[in-house]
């Protein structure tokens, strides 16, 4: 022990007696060197108006590599990434101004506190915009001085460059300010919802957002609309909706979407007139992500044993993220209605329309993704909808069972075959890839369009509950071989589909539309919309309007209301017709028809209006509620990556919920 204490003590011995300030005289004080001006030598800073600065800066960053190293001067060199272009370089100088402030004669100048309001004024919501909150060093009265101080304006160059573009655009008409460019990248389930909520922000008079529920991990299952009137529905102006990502790992459809609510806002502020006829009369509803747990875990290639298809298949890349937080398959987990029209088929009167959900189907595990979609399909009266997948180039249309008694893949046709067809033929005519099949060509196909159940039958599909539950009628849009495409192959997806979307939308206007009303001009809400030789009806809204999917041709149409007349149409379709013809029914008081009521009595074997009997809505929302809490204190920004990567102080002022 001595020996060690020795050791200690000879290095002691031989040193430098140390400064002590409690001990007078013991060692003369260092003498600081006054600092001086010097040239900017950050390479994000070298635009400024000036070219000498001083350390230490404003920040009390005593070196250029302080400054260079620190959390303040990567989020200027990153930002212009961060806000897709906005405010830039607007904030970059505002920055710069403050790391490396301006320097004449041995002393350092602040910047101008309003020239620091203006950009916060104009650029703030582009921080919103992320999920950001405003950087403390951009703090306009803890860094910034007033005109009276002597303060210089670092973006003075800056408008005077601004000032002559506008003086050579003077004379060239300047279209409405356009949603914010279109970045053909992969986004995260958050930065969805940011451009989603920013789209409706720079498109508030024809769009908003609004949840229809959360995922099983509480992440919020968000839907944007665009009409003339958002949020209300408007008189004879048909439904439709888009829903991606229903399975986690086919990320391209979500993608799709959210690039299609970009362009809708862009093209309506700058004119475009096929888009404002169409958003002007037609309400369309996009949910980009149906599944936001399993794409989350499908993008980070988390194989966690919960998000896979098959047990055996857990690690298989392929497959992760496919399933919801639960292990469910979304698309085997509606009720199986498809059944009971098969078992019921040869009953007298029974149709194939407004099948209600059977008790027995909430005894089994039904996913709050599930449960918040169908509680939406039976909110609106939606008329027309497309899902998107991937894993093959294909459009396919109901029944997904198949007939057969043993399950095998069977053409397995709906009432309404014609009218599937012509839809589906509308997406894959006008999508430019689609043709094109993955692997060998599957039978029973024809350019890209398909039987559901003849190219592989399973039960309880969305697009089979939309068709035998409600007025919907729903295809299934494969959009690729690969369920995760490159992300530079993301623009040329948008240029296959984005006609055929846009097509797809103005299908909703195919058909007939009009009112059914009593004597008295009251809209009679529930009338079925009949027509000879299509065993399927659809129902008038809350108003007695109503939207009927029809080919060309001649149809006889028949209205039809417990306690009234039935009136019956003959309607020509042309076969040109560019939108739904208007064919309107007045209907009589009569007493009850006693055929009509019996029809009636089995179609409504259980009522059709009771939903969740059990009242599992509760429990989903509870569930959502732990899992969102539990989220929001673990998950971070999709930015956060930029910042932690350093391995220093994380820059938790950057976080809007610190």
């Amino acid at each position: 022990m001595l020996l060690v204490l020795l050791q200690m003590l000879v290095p002691l011995c031989g040193a430098a007696p140390r400064c002590d300030p409690q001990i007078r005289g013991q060692c003369k004080p260092a003498v600081e060197e006054k600092p001086k001006c010097t040239d900017i030598l950050l390479s994000y800073c070298d635009d400024m108006p000036y070219t000498r600065t001083m350390f230490p800066n404003i920040l009390g960053h005593g070196t250029r590599r302080d400054a260079e190293t620190g959390v303040e001067y990567l989020l200027i060199s990153v930002v212009e990434q961060l806000l897709g272009g906005q405010c830039n370089p607007e904030i970059r100088m505002l920055g710069c101004s403050v790391l490396a402030p301006r320097c004449e004669g041995s002393k350092v100048l602040r910047p101008c506190r309003s020239a620091c309001e203006a950009a916060h004024k104009r650029c703030s919501h582009a921080f919103e915009g992320i999920q950001m909150a405003w950087p403390y060093f951009l703090d306009c009265d803890r860094f910034f001085v007033s005109d009276q101080e002597g303060c210089y304006d670092p973006l003075e160059g800056l408008k005077v460059e601004q000032e002559d573009e506008a003086a050579q655009n003077l004379e060239v008409p300047q279209p409405q300010q356009a949603a914010a460019q279109i970045q053909f990248t992969y986004h995260s389930s958050s930065q969805m919802i940011d451009i989603l909520k920013k789209t409706e922000d720079q498109c508030s008079e024809i769009s908003r957002t609004y949840s229809i529920g959360r995922s099983t991990e509480g992440r919020e299952l968000l839907v944007i609309e665009f009409s003339t009137r958002p949020g209300e529905h408007q008189l004879l102006q048909p439904e439709m909706k888009f829903v991606g990502n229903m399975h986690g790992n086919e990320a391209l459809g979500g993608q799709l979407l959210i690039y299609l609510a970009q362009y809708l806002c862009s093209e309506y502020l700058q004119g475009n007139e096929r888009i404002q006829t169409l958003i002007n009369n037609t309400r369309i509803h996009i949910l980009p992500s149906m599944n936001p747990d399993g794409y989350e875990v499908a993008v980070s290639g988390d194989a966690d044993n919960n998000y896979s298809d098959e047990e055996g298949d857990r690690y298989v890349n392929g497959n992760v993220g496919r399933n919801n937080a639960q292990n469910i398959d979304l698309n085997r987990n509606f009720p199986d209605l498809t059944t009971v029209v098969y078992r019921r088929r040869r009953q007298k009167g029974f149709r194939t329309d407004h099948i209600p959900i059977p008790d027995n189907y909430w005894f089994g595990k039904v996913a709050p993704e599930t449960y918040a979609v169908m509680k939406w399909i039976r909110s609106m009266p939606f008329v027309l909808s497309a899902s998107f997948h991937s894993g093959d180039l294909m459009v396919s249309y109901p029944y997904d069972l198949s007939k057969h008694p043993r399950g095998q893949n069977m053409f397995s046709p709906t009432p309404d075959d014609k009218v599937f067809k012509l839809l589906a033929r509308t997406y894959a005519d006008s999508n430019t890839a689609i043709s094109r099949e993955c692997g060998s060509p599957h039978d029973g196909s024809q350019k890209g369009v398909i039987n559901g159940a003849q190219w592989g039958s399973i039960a309880g599909g969305m697009q089979d509950f939309n068709y035998l539950h409600s007025n919907c009628f729903e295809v299934t849009v494969s959009l690729g071989c690969d369920k995760f495409p490159p992300e530079e192959e993301l623009f040329l997806s948008w240029q296959d589909n984005q006609e055929a979307m846009i097509a797809f939308i103005e299908a909703a206007h195919r058909g007939i539309k009009g009112f059914v009303r009593d004597e008295e001009g009251k809209g009679i809400k529930g009338a079925r919309i009949s027509v000879r030789g299509i065993r399927h009806d659809i129902t008038t809204a809350e108003n007695g309007d109503y939207w009927r999917l029809l080919i060309p041709g001649i149809h006889i149409v028949t209205a039809s209301a417990p306690g009234y007349a039935r009136a019956t149409k003959k309607v020509h379709l042309p076969t040109r017709m560019q939108s739904a013809g208007r064919v309107d029914f007045v209907l009589q008081k009569a007493p009850l028809d006693l055929d009509l009521e019996e029809e009636e009595n089995v179609l409504s074997s259980s009522s059709y209006d009771r939903f969740d009997p059990y009242n599992q809505y509760n429990q989903y929302t509870m569930m959502a509620d732990v899992n969102q809490q539990r989220e929001e204190r673990a998950e971070k920004p999709w930015w956060w990556s930029y910042f932690v990567s350093l391995g220093g102080p994380v820059p938790t002022w950057l976080l809007k919920r610190h």
